[in-house]
């Protein structure tokens, strides 16, 4: 163990333990992921090469080979429960994608969700039994998150009960589902539907795609994969082209909508039946950013404990780069913001479990804010974990260019998140229109109820902006609630701005499209601010959950931290809106640099209470044992340029150039 790895942990003030009990739930949660962790990583079946020194072809190989694997080992050990499958699925995989995510994730969920009974008998146990295995297409090259405008269309043809696929032009051929490529012999396919003459919109049909012995692309199927990306190289994201492939007309999914066997087509009983898969997916991606990002500050900050450099004090010895205010500067918030998101995670997930039920009974009447909110916090978690993960890595200096720090892989492969289940700056207009439509009701005298029950009209009068000396409240900087206050506070006064900003575009003669993106910039400032409202607010709440005295003086440093840097970050907000001060904010810089010194014995052991696992961390840098260098040693003389000491291309190329010289 490395002497200054060891002097941190030994200046903790709190019990590491327990605060990992409570990131993980309580600690009958902790034990059984630990369970779970031990099965994988000491299963000799698991074993892999670095993929850092494995071509794509390899990489993609052997994270089939080990996917092969999982699904036998669920089935043998009984795992069930979908939680104990996430956690022993992301440490076969140590945290990165794989090629059964989408069989696992999107084709079996939206079976059950969207399949009626005769369908979940023909299609679930071969599914379940990977004779079928699927991928979900809905992206085309040509479109992504706006799917009214997808172009592959599903024509049915009453003569033959069958329905009749085609990508009509090049941009509607399905670009991106991953497992597509190679995998996948089966596809849920998203077509726009066409019966007796007229358009019904989106529907998704099952596809067989490749034979189900030999796996050979099926007639009138053109598939294969995409090509290289910036990461997720164990991906086979795939394209798909078909011409006329024509399939029965019970492979249209039908829990739902309907087509007849004479071409009559029979609308769903609610347009909101599919957004419950979307809301999950998006409260998932909410845990992924904070998983992400306690990945990475657990490696920029023990790696920050073990690097000495340069001098803080002329002659004396070189200080651990973690004295420096500045990388406490760097780093601290973004560790604060992990804690952040694991709290918001956590809210998400019951949430949802709680409105999923309501949804089974038919009551829809909480899915709008849900669906706002999780749209919302997938773009704001995401935007901040991608930003905080290249923090991370430039504050490791040059060793964090180097893939033994894990940072460029884990950087590489969350970025799609920003992306992918809705491209963020979508999100945040999706969940702006939610909160434009609460604010014009409030306006017209509705109570409302809930997470936006702040723009109610008694919350307005009194947020008009105006000079502070005419404000009554005072803001107490140390108090987190007087921070929840007034961070509501600014999320009602953008959103004001925003429906305001709506409103004269709309009196210049404009029409409602152009007026909604002329005020598209304030729009997505209002979702911002509303997230960030509900990401400190959620924060604080947490913290009256905490007992221990020890835990609860560590996490409410965080949460003030992590309050008071946002103000500094958008003080322009706070400032113009007169909910501050420019002396408050003066003194919020003070209070800032006050709380990093603070929490600069307990970093270490902070970010040990995430308790990854080395083998899921993957970096040298970030070791437990902080044993840095010796490794980064080690793992270097194992590159396969080092195969030989004499590299062919010396015989080939530089020595005949000597003597043409």
């Amino acid at each position: 163990m490395n002497a200054d790895i060891l002097k941190e942990r030994q200046n903790a003030t709190f019990d590491v333990e327990k605060l990992t009990n409570i990131l993980d739930g309580g600690p009958e949660f902790t034990t059984r992921r630990r369970e779970i962790e031990s099965m994988v990583l000491n299963d000799p079946d698991f074993m892999e090469e670095d993929p850092n020194f494995l071509s794509r072809s390899e990489r993609y190989d052997q994270a089939v080979r080990k996917s092969a694997q999982m699904i036998l080992k669920l089935r043998e050990y009984g795992i069930a429960d979908p939680e104990e499958i996430y956690c022993y699925k992301s440490t076969v995989h140590l945290g990165k994608p794989e090629p059964l995510d989408l069989h696992l994730g999107m084709f079996l969920p939206t079976l059950l969700n969207q399949a009626n009974q005769e369908q979940m008998d023909r299609f679930f146990m071969p599914s379940w039994n990977l004779e079928i295995i699927g991928t979900y297409a809905q992206t085309e090259m040509g479109h992504g998150t706006h799917l009214r405008g997808l172009e592959t269309t599903a024509t049915y043809d009453p003569a033959t009960q069958e329905f009749v696929l085609n990508s009509p032009t090049v941009s509607s051929i399905k670009w991106w589902p991953g497992g597509l490529g190679k995998t996948s012999n089966h596809a849920i396919v998203l077509a726009q539907l066409y019966t007796q003459g007229s358009c019904h919109g989106l529907h998704a049909f099952i596809v067989p795609i490749r034979d189900m012995n030999t796996h050979v692309p099926l007639p009138g199927i053109v598939v294969g994969d995409i090509g290289p990306k910036f990461g997720f190289d164990e991906i086979d994201n795939g394209y798909l082209k078909m011409e006329n492939v024509r399939i029965p007309r019970e492979n249209m999914l039908m829990k739902y909508a309907k087509v007849e066997p004479d071409g009559t087509y029979m609308k769903p009983p609610s347009t909101k039946l599919t957004y419950g898969t979307m809301v999950f997916i998006r409260s998932m991606i909410v845990g992924e950013s904070a998983r992400a990002l306690s990945k990475a500050c657990t490696i920029a900050i023990r790696y920050s404990a073990v690097r000495h450099q340069s001098e803080i004090r002329p002659g004396e010895p070189e200080p651990q780069i973690l004295d420096f205010q500045t990388q406490q500067y760097k780093l601290f918030p973004l560790l604060a913001t992990a804690y952040a998101f694991i709290f918001v995670g956590q809210y998400m997930k019951n949430t949802y479990s709680r409105i999923s039920g309501d949804i089974n009974q038919g009551d829809f009447s909480e899915l709008p804010e849900l669906h706002a909110l999780s749209a919302g916090l997938k773009a704001f978690t995401t935007w901040t974990a991608n930003a905080a993960i290249e923090v991370c890595r430039m504050s490791c200096g040059g060793h964090g260019y180097s893939r033994s720090s894990g940072l460029p892989d884990l950087y590489v492969n969350f970025t799609p998140t920003c992306t992918y289940e809705g491209e963020n700056t979508v999100m945040m207009l999706q969940t702006a229109r939610y909160l434009v439509k609460s604010y014009q009701q409030a306006k017209a005298g509705q109570q409302l109820s809930g997470i936006v029950s702040y723009l109610n009209e008694a919350d307005h009068r009194r947020v008009q902006p105006q000079p502070v000396s005419a404000r009554p409240t005072v803001v107490d900087i140390n108090d987190l609630a007087s921070l929840v206050e007034i961070y509501k506070l600014r999320a009602a006064i953008l959103v004001g701005m925003a429906a305001k900003s709506i409103q004269q575009e709309l009196q210049h003669r404009k029409n409602q499209a152009d007026a909604w993106n002329n005020s598209a910039i304030d729009l997505v400032k209002a979702s911002d601010a509303h997230c960030h409202y509900v990401v400190v607010k959620l924060f604080t709440d947490k913290l009256g959950e905490i007992g221990d005295t020890a835990v609860h003086s560590v996490v409410s440093s965080l949460a003030l931290l992590y309050a008071l840097h946002g103000i500094t970050v958008n003080s322009g907000d706070f400032l113009q809106a007169g909910l501050l001060s420019v002396p408050q904010v003066l003194q919020i810089s003070i209070r800032i640099k006050e709380l990093l010194s603070q929490l600069r014995p307990n970093a270490v052991a902070l970010v040990d209470s995430f308790d990854i696992h080395n083998k899921k961390l993957n970096s040298v840098l970030g070791r437990y044992d902080g044993n840095v260098y010796e490794n980064m040693f080690e793992w270097a003389r194992r590159s396969p340029l080092n195969a030989t000491e004499v590299h062919e291309s010396f015989h080939k190329y530089l020595k005949p150039l000597r003597s043409k010289l």
